[in-house]
């Protein structure tokens, strides 16, 4: 008895992103006159896409991490990007959509995993000219935390921003501060602030909230009112970026 013949299923074709951005625009019944459009995926170093418009001509580069995505979602973000150029708001379905697929776990270990491979952390050593960042983390850590947030890789800003005076990357497990809190005129509490609120988004995930990521949600906001000087703090730190 001969064996069946498995029979090779046709393959689907691949998808042409200009085209789904092309069909995207004409459906939000855009009104700008473009003449031509390309988009394409390209290996930014974690989830970022751009849109440009130059005489007539539309680029879009999309993240190479969603090149597995479903059309849906894909047409999703393309209603997001073009609505964004466009000064147009994306509907709720489109925003839901496309926030639902990045928030899935594996989207977000690939996401971690891209910004450590491609991306970069430039920082200066946490051991300041006034102020130890490594003392103070494991100084909170103990006090706030029971030594359960897991170590970090901590440093000084090269340049003295005055708006973000500290951010925590999740991608590099990076904790860094701005140089500009190392100075002698800076008491050590709004430093320990500064850094106890950047332990916080280690302790508590972004959230997400129908079609919004939520990054300071309400448990967030109630435990960053648990440390000592929280007031005093705020309103320091509020003058200092004055």
């Amino acid at each position: 008895m001969k064996q069946a013949e498995q029979l090779a299923l046709p393959l689907a074709p691949p998808l042409d992103l200009s085209e789904l951005f092309r069909r995207v625009f004409f459906r939000l019944r855009i009104k700008s006159p473009i003449i031509s459009i390309d988009a394409r995926f390209h290996p930014f170093a974690g989830l970022r896409s751009t849109v440009s418009v130059r005489n007539g001509a539309l680029r879009a580069r999309v993240s190479d991490l969603l090149e597995e995505a479903s059309p849906i979602v894909l047409e999703a973000l393309a209603e997001i990007l073009l609505a964004r150029i466009f000064r147009r708001r994306p509907s709720r379905e489109a925003r839901e959509c496309y926030l639902a697929y990045t928030f899935r776990p594996a989207i977000r270990s690939r996401i971690d995993e891209s910004r450590r491979e491609r991306g970069t952390k430039r920082l200066l050593p946490p051991h300041g000219r006034h102020h130890d960042l490594e003392e103070i983390f494991n100084d909170l850590n103990h006090r706030f935390f029971h030594d359960e947030i897991p170590p970090s890789r901590l440093g000084w800003s090269h340049q003295y921003a005055s708006r973000i005076l500290g951010h925590y990357d999740s991608g590099h497990a990076t904790i860094m501060i701005s140089r500009k809190l190392d100075s002698a005129s800076v008491p050590r509490y709004l430093v320990e602030y500064v850094v106890y609120h950047e332990m916080l988004h280690i302790r508590i995930p972004v959230e997400r909230r129908g079609q919004r990521r939520v990054v300071h949600s309400r448990e967030f906001r109630e435990a960053e009112k648990k440390f000592p000087q929280y007031e005093l703090a705020c309103r320091k730190l509020k003058h200092l970026c004055a």
